[in-house]
């Protein structure tokens, strides 16, 4: 897809942040936030190319964004062809938005220790957004849902997310603590406005 301009991005966080600015419950975060996150998935023009670059081995976790109090982070989600998750959970609210291509969500929910998968899987096709939290469902496993292309998701979570203590969940049993980190070490530049406003001069 061809980078257009970032600014869809800007505004994005610049809404997201004014909603928390009110102090929101979590429903009205998930309605709220979900319907700015569905605005933003709707085109596919502002994602620089260097965040949305696939790996061979794993899937890849860009940072985009991390509120300066780490009130919220956005993050988007790489998915070679095949790629998938283990199970895990999050610990705090998310939303996941399709970007590009579609990928497959299966909960899961404990009992006695065990977990148990839920009956089927749901399919995010481009442009739908669905949630998680401890409150709704927080355990899942995502894969691609296509073998011969890579797919995208944009997720916005209540925590810079590269830094919450997680959980992995082994086939064998049991949960094994993770933290996340993400795939890049620079940040897009949402601020620079410089070319947009030498184009109104």
């Amino acid at each position: 897809m061809t980078f257009t301009s970032i600014a869809p991005l800007r505004d994005f966080v610049t809404a997201f942040g004014r909603l928390l600015d009110n102090r929101p419950d979590e429903g009205r975060v998930l309605r709220d936030g979900g319907a700015m996150l569905r605005w933003l998935v709707a085109r596919d023009d502002w994602l620089p190319d260097a965040f949305a670059q696939p790996d061979p081995l794993r899937y890849q976790q860009y940072l985009l964004h991390a509120d300066s109090t780490e009130r919220f982070s956005v993050v988007s989600f790489v998915w070679g062809p095949g790629q998938a998750t283990p199970v895990h959970d999050h610990t705090v609210w998310g939303l996941i938005g399709m970007l590009r291509g579609a990928e497959f969500s299966r909960g899961y929910t404990a009992h006695g220790g065990l977990l148990y998968p839920q009956a089927e899987e749901v399919r995010l096709d481009e442009g739908e957004v669905e949630a998680v939290s401890p409150a709704i469902g927080d355990v899942h496993r995502v894969r691609n849902a296509f073998d011969d292309r890579v797919s995208i998701s944009i997720h916005v979570y209540g925590a810079n997310i590269g830094a919450v203590r997680r959980h992995v969940y082994p086939e064998d049993g049991g949960c094994k603590p993770f933290v996340s980190g993400y795939s890049n070490t620079v940040l897009p530049n949402l601020w620079d406005r410089s070319a947009e406003l030498r184009s109104h001069v």
